[in-house]
Parts: structure tokens; C-alpha cells; sequence
């Protein structure tokens, strides 16, 4: 297999430097000089053979600037590549500009290409397909607008159609009257308000009809205080004609100069790994962003929470994904979380909530975590949760192997900009009689935004965040550690390279590897007096597994397969050490502190000379539909380099 190119690191360039000189330089009693010598001797200490065997080792990627972004999210494909997605990359001159960014990486050959991106997919949810597709969905229709910066008043417009004959469409731009403030606002965006409902009573013929509803943020025509609203009004709408003008109107509440948060976009895509383009799939039903799409154990997809057009969270009104079709469904009942929830896949279909969530929503609602049916909408809370006001920026990641479902929650911080931090990990089996929350041991440090990667030798590698919001006051933290499941202890990693708090990630790549991004800071100082620039660089940490010498095994049969549940795979092999375990390891999606795609599941299998049979479990609940790399670890804890196999969803897709 070819390693890629990269650029080695200041802290990471191999000196040629003896203990002999180290010690005469700390000899010359000066400060600078006996920082450089620290340095050096750390430089040195890092690359030597037992302590990269202890504690693996990063480098730096060779990124041309013309690749660049400001990487939100990452999504490793089928094809081994990675897809990198900035959208506006956090930036309103890119928003305002309509620049709108995503690469494509192929880590084995170090080679980037740029994709056109068709709307700000910043802040989206995303998710694997069972075709191998990404299902990107939401993101900014809208930046966020303080207190101080809003010029013109506005707010929510909610709009009534009492003619159960028709909808209406609005377009944009479409003004709005005050009946008694007379004051005219105007609609940022479309707006579709369907049908009122009519229904007749069988017996009685009566015929009842309840107005639907539709919302619309409106600003007004002109800046300045004095258009401000204060009370609740009815709005006469412009442009209407004939009954329309009764039936249809808006009725707002203070429109205000109040601070205007991010808006979501309706808007849906599947990038085509093979093709390496977005196509436009149906919209969602909700406008979103920071919403969590989780992958279902018929292939059919989740979409839960964000903020929708108007900036508010989405009440609760979940949907569902249907690849075949193309097209989204309400689930029949609502349930609410705060953005970006941490919502699992776990069995008999049911879905996890760790309580891990990333953003906005209020303090008192959604935070419980629990299993959720989706079928009856029941939620059952699962306590034992420590520092539970911590959770917002946690991470959570379903502990390896994935039959034994053990889920861990590191870190987190408190609500919003909160300076609470907590360096708490607690652990809950599902499958225990009493299902409880039991703290594991502590991270490195008190950390929001750590990034935690399941490792094909079934230990976890979670690394860096920061100590408070956004790195504020310079907390980031440049540590990591490798958690063991098995016998529930911890060893320091190599530290990180750089610093990665909020919008940073981690992914699993197949030869073994694990590449980080991201980190959009707000200050660049330890006194938060100058602001900070994204972090673009890429990292490549190689865990210990990779430097305990001799021959990785391998599987020769590198064609992908297609293997149903239940079913069997045979590959030949090849390596100096007997294999003594197989797994399946399913490809991430992260962004924002989630991961919930990752998942790491046990294969039996049988050892013939030369060879090796494995076979796949038969819940679809454990293995949901799509691609998945397929590792053999020796009896030293060495992986394979992975390759990729298919597993079909209900239809064989």
C-alpha cells in the first residue's frame, strides 16, 4: 500500500540529536537555550521506536492551499476517499458570496479535488446510505445576527389559509400590513402554506375546518427603531386577490430588533462517492440545521432536530428518509431534542439517546438520556448520568465490540457559552437488567468537543477539545489516550499537533490510521483579545498497533464483496502471526462532536490454511445496511489494512 505524502510538523521533525548535546545545552543555564533543548529532546524523545510502540505518532498532511477549507465535516467513502465539507465554512463573506466549499481526499494518494457544492451545506446532518451514498441534508439559509448588528426589525411570521379548496404560495419578498400598527414587513424566503382541512361528520353532515398554518421570517422595508412592533397584530397580505384576501393573512407577535439566530434549509443531497457529485434528492418537510440523521436497520433514514427557517428548534417534528423513493415522511408522533443529538442505532431497532448533544436548545428540555421507540414514541430514561448539565459538547461512541452494547459519554460542557467543562466518563450497558449509567475513569482533562475514533483492535483513541467554550482563554487541550473496553483502563497517546475544539473531527481511515480536522477557535490568545483563524491543517495519527514491528496480516482478496446477513465471506490471507479476530467496522460521518454512524461488530469466523471464513450476524439492527471495512487482527493486536464489503439492505440494494 503507497503512504501518503506529508509535511512533517515543527514538534514532529526528526533531529539528529544525542542525549550528549541536549545535555550540554541545558548546560548553558539560559532560558531560550534551554527551551530549544527541550524541544529537541522532546522531538527526539517522540520519534524513537518504544515510544511510538507505546504511544503511536502524528504528522501533518501536505495540503496544497488551493484545497484549503474550513473543513465542518467528514465522511470517509466506500471508495476510501474522505469527503471534506466547509459549505460557507462559519464565514458570512463566503455565505454573502455564495462560495460554498467541498473536497474530495484520496488519503492513499494524497490527491484532493475540488466538488461543486450547490447550497451552504455548513452545519447539515449527514449519513451512509445502503448504496454507499452520503445523505447530506439541511444547512444555512440564514447566518446568525447579534443584538447590536440587527438593522431592521423582524421576526416570525405566521401565516393562515382558511380555504380548505387550495394552497398558497407566497414568494419572496412578499409584504405584509399591520391591521393596526400599519407598519409593512416583507418575507425573506418562499412560503407554502397548504390547504385548510375539512372533515365531515358522518352522522351529523356537519363540516368543520381548521386553518393550516405555515411560518416565514419577515424584516422590514426600511432600518431604524421606530418600525419595531410591540404588540400582536393581524397582517393584511399584498398581492392577493378575490377570497384569498380573507381567507389568507398573518398574524406576528413583537417584531423586534432582538438577536437573530442561524436559519436551516430544507434542501437534500446524495453524494455519488463513484460519480463524486452531489445529486438533489426531495427536500426535508422541516428546515434543519444542526440536525442528526442516524442511519435505520431497514436503511431508511432519521432526521431529528435543528433550528428551521425561522431560527427556532424544530418542535419535535421528526422524519424519515426513504432512499428508495427519495423522499421523507413524518413520523406519526413528536419527540423533542436539543440540535445535534447523539442518537444511536441500537437493537430491535430502537434508537439510543446518550444524552450528548451540540448547540442550541433549552436547558430544562431534551437532555434526558433514554431508548426511544419509534414505533409507539416511548421514551424510557436511563439514569446514573454524572455532571448530567455537562452533556452539550460530550462525545459519544458505542464501545467496541458493538454486541455488547456499552456506550460511552466523555467529556462535555455546560449549556451555550457555560465555562462549566467536565473531564466525566460514564458508561452504560443496555443489556444490564437495570440499564445505568457508571462512571469510567476520567479523560486527560476537562474537555468540550473531544474527538473519540473506534479502533479496529476494539480500543477507542479520543483526543484533544478544550477546557472551555470554543477555546476561549486559550484551554485548548494538546492530549489524547487510547481507552481499553475490555478491562476499563486508559494509557496517555502522543500528544496532538494541534489545538481542535469546536467544529474539529475525527475519522477512522482503512490502512489503520486516523485522520483529525478542524478547529474554529474564537480568540487566539490566552487574554480572548484577538480573534482567532480556523484551523485548515490536517493530521495523521498512526496508533501503537502499526509500530510493534514485523508484518501487518492481510487479507489478499481486495475486490469488495456483497454478503447478506447471516451469510459467509472467505478471503486468503496472509502475515507471520495467526488471526484472532475479525471485524466489521462501519465508515464515519462526523461533525459537531458526533459520530453516531461508527460502529465496530465482531465476526465469527473459521481459519483454513492460507485463509479465513467469516460470517456476518443476522440482526440488521446491529449491522444496518451499507459498506463496511472488513480487518483481521493478529494475536499481537495488529490490524489488517482494511478492505470493503458490502452488506445489502431489505431490497439487496
Amino acid at each position: 500500500m503507497n503512504q501518503p505524502r506529508f509535511r512533517v510538523g515543527r514538534r514532529t521533525r526528526r533531529m539528529a540529536v544525542g542525549s550528549a548535546v541536549v545535555l550540554a545545552l541545558a548546560g548553558m543555564n539560559g532560558p531560550a537555550l534551554w527551551g530549544y533543548a527541550s524541544d529537541q529532546y522532546h522531538d527526539y524523545k517522540i520519534n524513537q521506536p518504544e515510544y511510538k510502540a507505546r504511544n503511536g505518532h502524528w504528522d501533518m498532511v501536505d495540503v496544497p492551499d488551493e484545497y484549503r477549507i474550513n473543513t465542518i465535516h467528514a465522511a470517509l467513502l466506500h471508495t476510501g476517499k474522505v469527503l471534506l465539507v466547509a459549505g460557507s465554512g462559519n464565514n458570512a463573506a463566503n455565505f454573502k458570496a455564495k462560495s460554498f466549499r467541498s473536497v474530495l481526499w484520496d488519503p492513499e494518494k494524497n490527491t484532493f479535488k475540488n466538488i461543486p457544492t450547490p447550497k451552504d451545506l455548513f452545519c447539515a446532518g449527514h449519513t451512509q446510505l445502503p448504496d454507499g451514498k452520503l445523505l447530506v441534508a439541511g444547512g444555512t439559509q440564514r447566518y446568525e445576527k447579534l443584538g447590536g448588528d440587527v438593522t431592521k426589525a423582524g421576526g416570525l411570521m405566521v401565516v393562515h389559509n382558511e380555504d380548505p379548496d387550495k394552497p398558497i404560495t407566497l414568494p419572496v419578498g412578499t409584504r405584509f400590513t399591520g391591521k393596526n400598527n400599519g407598519k409593512t414587513f416583507e418575507s425573506r424566503d418562499p412560503v407554502l402554506i397548504p390547504r385548510a382541512k375539512k372533515v365531515q361528520d358522518e352522522q351529523s353532515r356537519k363540516v368543520t375546518v381548521t386553518v393550516s398554518t405555515a411560518r416565514v421570517y419577515v424584516e422590514a422595508l426600511e432600518k431604524g427603531h421606530k418600525f419595531e412592533t410591540g404588540l400582536t397584530d393581524n397582517y393584511s397580505i399584498e398581492g392577493l386577490k378575490g377570497t384569498d384576501t380573507r381567507n389568507v393573512y398573518g398574524i406576528a407577535n413583537k417584531l423586534s430588533f432582538d438577536k437573530k439566530d442561524f436559519q436551516g434549509i430544507k434542501d437534500a443531497y446524495e453524494f455519488d462517492p463513484v460519480a463524486e457529485r452531489y445529486v438533489t434528492v426531495d427536500p426535508m418537510n422541516e428546515a434543519r440545521w444542526y440536525p442528526t440523521l442516524t442511519t435505520l436497520q431497514d436503511g431508511k433514514v432519521l432526521s431529528v432536530s435543528g433550528l428551521d427557517e425561522i431560527g427556532q428548534v424544530v418542535p419535535g417534528k421528526n422524519e424519515v428518509y426513504d432512499p428508495k423513493t427519495k423522499k421523507w415522511s413524518y413520523l406519526p408522533k413528536e419527540r423533542f431534542f436539543p440540535t445535534y443529538p447523539a442518537l444511536f442505532l441500537t437493537d430491535k431497532g430502537r434508537i439510543f439517546y446518550t444524552g450528548s448533544n451540540a448547540g442550541y436548545g433549552p436547558a430544562d428540555k431534551g437532555r434526558v438520556p433514554g431508548v426511544w421507540d419509534l414505533g409507539s414514541n416511548d421514551f424510557t430514561e436511563v439514569p446514573g448520568m454524572s455532571d448530567p448539565d455537562t452533556l452539550e459538547t460530550s462525545m459519544s461512541v458505542l464501545l467496541p465490540p458493538a454486541q455488547d452494547q456499552r456506550y460511552m459519554v466523555l467529556g462535555g460542557g455546560g449549556v451555550g457559552e457555560d465555562k462549566k467543562a467536565t473531564a466525566r466518563t460514564r458508561i452504560i450497558d443496555l443489556h444490564a437488567p437495570q440499564p445505568r449509567f457508571k462512571d469510567g475513569p476520567d479523560l486527560y482533562a476537562k474537555a468540550r468537543y473531544p474527538s473519540s475514533v473506534i479502533l479496529p483492535d476494539d480500543t477507542v483513541l479520543t483526543t484533544n477539545g478544550s477546557g472551555d467554550y470554543r477555546g476561549r482563554s486559550d484551554s485548548n487541550v494538546l492530549k489524547a489516550e487510547i481507552y481499553d473496553p475490555k478491562d476499563n483502563s486508559r494509557h496517555t497517546a502522543a500528544d496532538p499537533l494541534v489545538g481542535r475544539n469546536y467544529h474539529s473531527g475525527a475519522l477512522l481511515l482503512p490502512d489503520g490510521r486516523v485522520m483529525t480536522f478542524g478547529s474554529d477557535s474564537l480568540f487566539g490568545d490566552k487574554a480572548n483579545s484577538r480573534p482567532a483563524t480556523f484551523q485548515q491543517e490536517i493530521d495523521l495519527y498512526t496508533p501503537p498497533y502499526l509500530f510493534k514491528g514485523g508484518a501487518r496480516p492481510e487479507l489478499k482478496d481486495t475486490e469488495p464483496k456483497t454478503v447478506a446477513l447471516g451469510g459467509k465471506a472467505t478471503y486468503r490471507t496472509a502475515g507471520p502471526r495467526p488471526v484472532a479476530k475479525a471485524r466489521l467496522i462501519r465508515p464515519g460521518s462526523f461533525t459537531h462532536v458526533t459520530n453516531v454512524e461508527q460502529r465496530s461488530i465482531a465476526l465469527d469466523f473459521t481459519k483454513q490454511d492460507g485463509g479465513v471464513t467469516v460470517t456476518l450476524p443476522k440482526d440488521s439492527s446491529l449491522v444496518p445496511p451499507g459498506w463496511y471495512m472488513l480487518n483481521v487482527i493478529d494475536d499481537h493486536g495488529i490490524p489488517s489494512p482494511a478492505v470493503w464489503l458490502k452488506v445489502p439492505g431489505p431490497n439487496g440494494s
